[in-house]
């Protein structure tokens, strides 16, 4: 009997998102490819890691047992990873610049990893708005930028994206929307609106819906994640944001599903940006050769299409 380590990653998606739709859109596979592998698990186990709901699933006491060993195994893998040293060492000093949004769903993680690889790059970070990266980078107060490419304005910096996170409509858990086979702008449009505005998302939002007829009938504006998250959990309201900082439960434990929308909504993009014909450092040169090598170009948004690195301007 045995396992692999893909099995092992499809399942602790599954059991840290709830749900095998939203672990197939963070893993970016096909859902039945997460179905199979917690399958085979279960066969080889010979009992089930999850029950089965509307809602999702949750842990069995046996998922729950196995998830721990799950992450020992994975976090052994990781460190043997670790292990080998990069063939020749990269040392000096990376001063990033990264907005809120970035840092705060996206950059820690592979800065952990990135970390890791280059222990002779001292990195210093900065969470600052688009327009204060897009400056400090022009002045040389940073040396990167990791930054929502779709939001960049200066056309003097050169942006690389690597990901791409797509937007769908949140809902409260048995929301009467769910019973629908297809939902437009116009459905939305009926309903309370809840605005985030960080990073730039209300502007981002309001040119998507200049596009249509009609425009989203809003009832609160905020900077808070969070605040979003419990609105739209309590029924309180719905919104569109990027799978990237989905979360299925509100603070207060409200379940929030997501629905795809028949129009094409501009996926959220990430990626780096740096002054134009500036002159890379080595660790400079190591960190962009780091999200190459993750997102393995040319980068695939949650969609499963391709997000091609750009230079120059990036896209609404």
């Amino acid at each position: 009997m045995s396992f692999s380590l893909r099995q092992l990653r499809y399942f602790t998606a599954v059991a840290e998102l709830g749900r095998i739709s939203q672990a197939a859109i963070q893993l970016n596979i096909s859902q039945s490819a997460v179905t199979t592998a917690v399958q085979e698990l279960e066969a080889l186990l010979g009992q089930a890691l999850f029950e089965r709901h509307s809602w999702g699933v949750e842990l069995t006491e046996m998922g729950r047992r196995f998830l721990s060993h799950a992450y020992t195994v994975q976090g052994a893998v990781d460190d043997a990873l670790r292990l080998t040293p990069p063939e020749t060492p990269v040392t000096g000093t990376l001063v990033l610049a990264a907005s809120y949004t970035v840092l705060g769903y996206f950059l820690p993680h592979h800065l952990q990893r990135f970390e890791q690889r280059h222990p002779g790059i001292d990195i210093q970070v900065h969470e600052v708005a688009r327009s204060g990266i897009e400056s400090g980078l022009m002045s040389g107060q940073y040396d990167l930028g990791v930054l929502l490419t779709s939001n960049a304005a200066l056309p003097d910096l050169t942006l690389e994206t690597f990901f791409g996170s797509q937007r769908r409509l949140w809902v409260a858990a048995r929301h009467p929307l769910l019973d629908r086979a297809d939902i437009t702008l116009a459905d939305v449009a009926q309903q309370p609106y809840i605005m985030l505005t960080v990073d730039e998302a209300d502007v981002t939002t309001l040119k998507y819906w200049s596009n249509t007829p009609w425009t989203p009938k809003v009832r609160l504006c905020t900077s808070s994640v969070e605040a979003v998250r419990s609105m739209v959990a309590n029924g309180q309201g719905v919104t569109i944001l990027s799978d990237m900082v989905y979360r299925p439960w509100s603070l207060e434990g409200g379940r929030i599903e997501t629905l795809n929308l028949t129009e094409t909504i501009p996926t959220m993009n990430i990626g780096l940006g740096w002054r134009r014909g500036q002159e890379h450092s080595p660790a400079m040169k190591a960190f962009r050769d780091y999200f190459k090598q993750v997102f393995q170009y040319p980068a695939a948004g949650k969609t499963g299409k391709p997000v091609k690195p750009a230079s120059g301007r990036g896209h609404p």
